[in-house]
């Protein structure tokens, strides 16, 4: 594994012998605007694979992507080796149609350091809910945002991430009834607690997520990669292209169902992404990823 390489693949050609705030941001947003959330490996009779060395191998030379676990690890083995003070955190994430947090952790995240203080760096998260920049740890700040206002909240030791969201514009009213545009103002996506992880501790849920029938990465096939105004995912068939606050606090979704025959050409041409075996699209759960 070599760090040049991974830059490459994040088309990052800036300074990094500095570990300041600033490289931290630029190395983030360039990871997020290459690599994408997705799981695709499962849809395409893959297993997804938590060691670093797969995931490296997947993500810098096969030119996939990957879910948090997979993102996140790659993004912490990056920032350690350019000198951060990386550590890994489990949270879980909150599923609004049953309002309910599960019962074990399901997310991995990562808090660096840095001159004394704390920020939560989440490179794994996907869709309209991916953080942007690093965020610092303070409980009850705004901290605006291009995706929109993040905040934490913090009671008794348990954090909590929340997006206030702006209203949606649909225009192709033909598909806009599928999208579920949600009428909620702020959005809670996940509880952690700042107790250290260690990667084998995520073995369980790596396995469950991708096993588990009523998962969401079971249900759904996702891959969904921000821009630089915005985001666009490919969900089941479901091409959704999101500009972030194109007017008046306001975000565009356009929305186009897709063929099978076009799902290949999309994925290379919108997300870079060539599959190595065949995808079986899917997207059966009622769960709104916007």
């Amino acid at each position: 594994m070599d760090i040049k390489e991974y830059f490459a693949r994040i088309s990052y050609q800036g300074a990094y012998d500095k570990p300041d705030l600033d490289t931290l941001t630029s190395i983030f947003q360039h990871h997020i605007r290459t690599v994408p959330f997705e799981n695709l490996s499962i849809h395409c009779g893959e297993h997804v694979e938590l060691d670093l060395e797969p995931v490296y191998h997947k993500i810098v030379r096969k030119n996939r992507g990957g879910w948090c676990m997979e993102n996140n690890h790659l993004l912490s083995w990056a920032l350690k080796t350019l000198g951060y003070d990386v550590t890994l955190l489990g949270s879980k994430v909150y599923v609004p149609e049953n309002d309910i947090y599960p019962d074990e952790i399901d997310h991995l995240l990562l808090k660096v350091v840095l001159q004394g203080k704390s920020y939560i760096v989440d490179g794994g998260f996907g869709m309209s809910y991916q953080l942007w920049k690093p965020m610092e740890l303070i409980a009850g700040k705004d901290q605006p945002q291009t995706p929109g206002i993040f905040r934490f909240v913090e009671e008794d030791g348990i954090w909590y991430l929340e997006k206030v969201k702006r209203k949606q514009c649909v225009p192709n009213e033909s598909v806009a009834a599928s999208h579920n545009v949600d009428k909620e103002v702020c959005r809670r996506i996940y509880l952690f607690t700042l107790q250290p992880r260690d990667i084998e501790e995520f073995r369980p849920c790596n396995q469950h997520l991708q096993t588990e029938p009523g998962s969401l990465f079971v249900t759904k096939s996702i891959c969904s990669l921000q821009t630089t105004d915005g985001i666009r995912a490919l969900v089941g068939w479901k091409l959704t292209e999101m500009t972030y606050n194109y007017k008046d606090n306001m975000d565009l979704v356009e929305i186009r169902i897709l063929t099978d025959e076009e799902i290949e050409k999309t994925l290379k041409e919108k997300f870079n992404i060539t599959l190595d075996k065949k995808l079986v699209p899917i997207n059966t759960s009622r769960l709104s990823l916007f």
